[in-house]
């Protein structure tokens, strides 16, 4: 029989009591939250009280002068009675989502402080409660005093305060793991997170959405979520180290410090993928907070061209694997880069003397405003105006002649007679109800709304600028900026194609920012001033052309860019993607924050070192001690013995793992391996417009897992033929660092190249017979 210790059992005396205090704890949780469930019910049946009798309180009386104003003023109380009651609403949900969380875990740790002789112990957990003594029973992890937990060691340490720093005496550190009410861990610690905590978060399978990492947070990452000083913050993290997760705690940190001044309308996050942008939706909820926008790089530019289909990175990706020769390497580095983007820019400034490219705006198959009209309208203004106001003079002049149209227009004879043929409703709709001083005042108002309403094509041509050719406009841009080292010949060619592209509505991803910036440029529009906060996951996705029109499209936000120049998938093979020295001449009025993540989270460690073995410089990342297999390799004689072999893995896997990921290098391999394939279990083909990660057997090109983590990690035709340029390690350590639990790689024919230069010992390689026959082999 074992003996208990005296330090067992004091453990066990006091965990028995912190039992206790979390009985108490959740015993007040469940009655606030029966209390707020009961409001929640009465705020629904409140809120649907009033829209019932909306309409009955809003119906119009328009007989006389003060019935008519009566009329708004009641509308006017009823819409706000309504938006009254479904605010409420919406805070007493929020509430019952909160309270539920922390029925389940209401705290993850606790800090014994002395302040001068005053001491005190508070729990932090992922939202503030206080009893109805306003007692607080626990600290909400972003509270400036809860920063001790994550920052502090034992003894003096300071804490920021409204007033300034603040010391006080760290006594106790204590971490909790606790699950439906219950403790299953307790510990003390000097640490920020113990690696007990982290073995047993960390050792969990993958959900289908992300997690937040509250109650693991470690100092490091602390420092990222609670900057609120820098303009432009740029984490550099290696795989799995916690980047993208202590962005999103940050995002939640930020709505919480300026909770007054910052709502998450303001906040919008650059995705990878639309997978990427849904496996993360579940995190700022988890805490309280409402999501940020998301977007796709994609999506971004799409919403920006009207009528043009962008190419999509992973589109030119694809392009680029069957065919990338060295003068198209060379004509995108320079349209990616800042300095293109520079002379966009000096392009502008210079046309004071040059009339832009416009074109006529046509109705009813004749032109309404003529070219040469606009072009005299804008020829006509001071020389030494701005483009972008000389193009809005001219746009409102426009405007003026319409309406001057319009009012001409209304006294024909041809629009009096349409005016007397419309019907009771068509002509209310016109009137809008309104009130006239006299009869030919209501006609000729009527006239007016008529010839309008034929005319809306011709103010929207003139709202959405479409009088300008700015495909034109791009295309003398270009003319004018021939690189030195690219031939003319080969130049107009490059110029030429890229008209016959827009002619078919379509246009190349390299030349949509600077278009775009030429356009915002000349008319002064494309900018939104209302966002705060800007962040950008997967920086070295973007070009430097990039990042600078995405920070010209939000003038006033704050800067976060997240990434890993070891995970280039897109431009490893063209273009050194590890461009923080590039960021200051992009950025040089900002105030740059700096932190590099070199420990990884993710993955077991027999993983990590497999992955990071592919790289160069590598001997800086750092493997979190969760042990596991090996990775393995199997090389295969044939297709068939590969597509036989991935019908056994993804067996096996699926026995110990929810989700089997198979990541080949491209679309086209993806596909055809989906039609190949004889899985005992359903198997799902991903593509970049699916939005969710279903559990079992997924098949997906390896960027579209870029940000995914996966239970278990199949990469498919990890061979010579796939895997043999230098640009191709930063492919394979990314498919590999997908991998949380599991890693397995099926070869054909050959292996990589990469692979032979990793130590032997890092993983076990398999040599697969036509017998289907496993025989342990050592690289060669």
């Amino acid at each position: 029989m074992k003996q208990v210790t005296t330090d067992e059992q004091q453990h066990q005396l006091e965990q028995h009591a912190e039992q206790q205090r979390v009985d108490k704890v959740t015993t007040e949780i469940s009655q606030q939250l029966a209390d707020t469930t009961d409001k929640l019910a009465q705020a629904h049946q409140e809120t649907h009280r009033i829209e019932v009798n909306y309409g009955d309180n809003t119906k119009v009386n328009v007989t006389e002068i003060d019935d008519k104003m009566e009329t708004n003023a009641a509308v006017q109380q009823q819409k706000n009675l309504v938006e009254s009651a479904v605010e409420t609403e919406k805070i007493l949900e929020s509430q019952v989502t909160v309270l539920k969380d922390l029925a389940d875990s209401p705290y993850f740790g606790r800090i014994d402080i002395d302040e001068d002789g005053d001491k005190d112990t508070l729990y932090i957990g992922t939202a503030t409660l206080q009893d109805d003594q306003e007692n607080f029973l626990i600290y909400d992890w972003r509270a400036p005093i809860s920063s001790i937990y994550y920052n502090g060691t034992l003894g003096q340490v300071t804490y920021d305060t409204p007033g300034g720093k603040q010391a006080v005496d760290l006594e106790k550190k204590r971490q909790f793991l606790i699950s439906q009410g219950k403790i299953l861990n307790m510990f003390d610690t000097n640490e920020t997170v113990g690696d007990e905590i982290l073995q047993t978060v960390l050792g969990q399978q993958n959900d289908e959405k992300m997690r937040n990492i509250v109650a693991t947070i470690q100092k490091e990452q602390n420092d990222i979520i609670r900057n609120t000083t820098a303009d432009l913050l740029v984490v550099q993290g290696v795989a799995g180290s916690g980047k993208t997760s202590a962005i999103l705690q940050r995002i939640a940190y930020l709505l919480y410090h300026s909770r007054s001044q910052l709502d998450a309308d303001q906040i919008i996050l650059f995705s990878p993928n639309r997978l990427f942008s849904n496996y993360i939706s579940a995190v700022l909820p988890s805490l309280g907070e409402k999501n940020m926008r998301q977007v796709t790089l994609a999506e971004f530019l799409t919403q920006r061209f009207s009528g043009l289909t962008v190419e999509s990175l992973f589109e030119r990706f694809e392009k680029d694997q069957h065919s990338f020769p060295a003068v198209a390497k060379q004509l995108r580095l320079y349209k990616e880069s800042a300095a293109f983007m520079d002379r966009v820019k000096a392009y502008v400034k210079k046309t004071d003397g040059h009339i832009l490219a416009f074109s006529s705006i046509y109705f009813e198959g004749k032109p309404f405003f003529k070219k040469s009209e606009i072009q005299d309208i804008y020829s006509s203004l001071p020389k030494l105006m701005l483009p972008r106001d000389k193009f809005l003079n001219t746009k409102n002049t426009l405007i003026k002649r319409l309406k001057r149209r319009i009012k001409q227009d209304a006294h024909s004879d041809a629009v009096q007679e349409a005016v007397s043929l419309l019907d009771e409703y068509q002509y209310q709709s016109l009137t809008n109800h309104r009130t006239f001083t006299s009869g030919d005042d209501e006609i000729n108002f009527v006239a007016r709304a008529l010839v309008r309403k034929r005319y809306e094509v011709i103010y929207d041509a003139i709202y959405n600028d479409y009088f300008i050719d700015i495909y034109e406009e791009y295309s003398s841009f270009l003319r004018d900026n021939r690189p030195v080292d690219i031939e003319p010949k080969l130049w107009d060619t490059m110029i030429q194609q890229t008209v016959n592209d827009v002619e078919a509505h379509k246009i190349h991803l390299e030349d949509a920012v600077p278009l775009l910036y030429l356009r915002d440029l000349l008319t002064g529009s494309g900018q939104n001033h209302s966002m705060q906060y800007l962040f950008i996951d997967e920086m070295q996705d973007y070009s430097a052309a990039q990042l600078v029109y995405v920070k010209h499209a939000f003038p006033r936000a704050k800067l976060t860019l997240l990434g890993d120049s070891a995970q280039d998938v897109f431009t490893a093979e063209y273009h050194p993607s590890d461009f923080i020295h590039e960021i200051e001449n992009i950025f040089p009025h900002n105030r740059i924050a700096l932190f590099t993540l070199l420990k990884s989270y993710r993955s077991t460690k027999p993983i990590t070192d497999f992955a990071k073995a592919m790289l160069p410089n590598a001997q800086d990342i750092e493997a979190f001690s969760r042990e596991g297999s090996k990775p393995a390799y199997y090389l295969c004689p044939s297709e068939d013995t590969a597509l036989t072999q991935m019908t056994r893995l993804t067996n096996d896997l699926l026995h110990t793992n929810k989700t089997v990921a198979v990541l080949t290098k491209t679309e086209y391999q993806a596909n055809k391996l989906y039609a190949s394939l004889r899985a005992d279990h359903p198997v799902t083909l991903m593509s970049d417009r699916d939005r969710s990660i279903p559990n079992g057997i997924l098949i997906l090109p390896i960027y579209l897992a870029k940000g995914l983590e996966f239970d278990a990690v199949i990469g498919y035709d990890v061979s010579k033929s796939s895997y043999h340029e230098a640009g191709d390690r930063d492919i394979l350590y990314t498919l590999a660092s997908r991998a949380m639990h599991d890693l397995q790689l099926v070869g054909i024919k050959a292996p990589s190249p990469i692979l032979e230069e990793i130590p032997q010992d890092l993983f076990d390689y398999y040599q697969v017979t036509e017998a289907q026959e496993l025989i342990a082999k050592s690289v060669e």
